[in-house]
């Protein structure tokens, strides 16, 4: 059975604590005299675009598996680590998830650039006291590109405490704020004034992939993974993963990591896994895209 480290891996609803921010009216602040939001608008678009956001129906029921079968299923399918990283879901049920099952999931910080030093604080604590081992920055939520002066002391705290970044890089599909907010140029500043720091590159960028590609093969700590994306359209002409293809199968192979991404996507982690498999790229790189570069990148044990 192939080895499998999932970057994207969301928990249950069964699990699942969403946050209530700034983000569920609109962008701006929540005040008692805001007005009702308008039907699909803002991130309630994703459940236009994703059938896997659309409210729950008789003809299409949310698969909501329970945390423990979710682990049975990662297991059942050679996941053996899986990321935990979403920004609607808050810490203390991540490190929960983790603590449950620590040999299974990995778990990111989410913490707010608006908070300033005190989320730097908080950052270190999470890290410290509780286990997790990395930083989720999400530009669609906190409404800031990646190069926003806000974040650069949690980048800083990144960089002592020796952990990653990883960094939401690609068009977002709220459309209440502007559509480039995580465009993979931004990493650029961020990779330059933060050498030391290792960043990952979520979702790569899509649809400028072709930036993503050169600024991995710029900066040395710069990483990118596949989450949010089915595999078996990279391999398609025209659908703008060609010189991602290309370059992750050269020179770029120690650079990419997958995120199966089962909850958005709405599929199997077998099916996932099996579309990975059958792209055009040589044994020995989907290993590394699978499995090792991920692990080299969290220091997971690859025995």
């Amino acid at each position: 059975m192939v080895r499998v480290f999932d970057l994207e891996c969301n928990l249950p609803s069964e699990a699942n604590e969403s946050m209530t921010t700034h983000q569920d009216r609109g962008i701006g602040p929540v005040t008692p005299n805001r007005t009702k939001p308008l039907p699909g608008y803002g991130l309630a678009n994703y459940g236009t675009i994703f059938p896997s956001r659309r409210p729950e129906t008789e003809d299409h029921p949310a698969d909501a598996p329970t945390l423990d079968e979710l682990v049975r299923r990662l297991n059942a399918a050679g996941v053996e680590k899986a990321v935990l990283a979403d920004p609607r879901t808050s810490n203390a049920v991540i490190v929960q998830a983790v603590q449950a099952y620590p040999d299974n999931f990995i778990g990111l910080a989410y913490v707010s650039p608006y908070d300033g030093m005190r989320a730097s604080r908080e950052l270190e604590r999470i890290v410290r006291e509780d286990g997790l081992r990395g930083l989720m920055v999400s530009a669609l939520t906190d409404v800031l590109p990646a190069s926003d002066r806000r974040y650069y002391p949690l980048y800083a705290k990144c960089v002592e405490l020796g952990i990653p970044a990883r960094i939401y890089a690609s068009m977002n599909y709220a459309n209440d704020r502007a559509y480039d907010l995580g465009h993979p140029h931004h990493l650029d500043q961020v990779a330059v004034d933060f050498p030391e720091l290792t960043i990952i590159a979520g979702l790569s960028g899509w649809p400028w992939v072709s930036d993503t590609v050169a600024l991995t093969r710029r900066h040395p700590n710069l990483y990118c993974d596949t989450a949010a994306h089915r595999p078996k359209y990279f391999g398609v002409k025209g659908s703008g993963w060609e010189q991602f293809l290309q370059f992750g199968n050269t020179l770029l192979q120690d650079k990419v990591m997958v995120g199966l991404s089962w909850a958005l996507l709405g599929d199997s982690f077998e099916n996932l896994i099996g579309e990975y498999m059958a792209l055009p790229l040589k044994e020995r790189v989907k290993e590394k895209w699978l499995f090792e570069n991920a692990a080299r990148v969290f220091g997971v044990d690859q025995a």
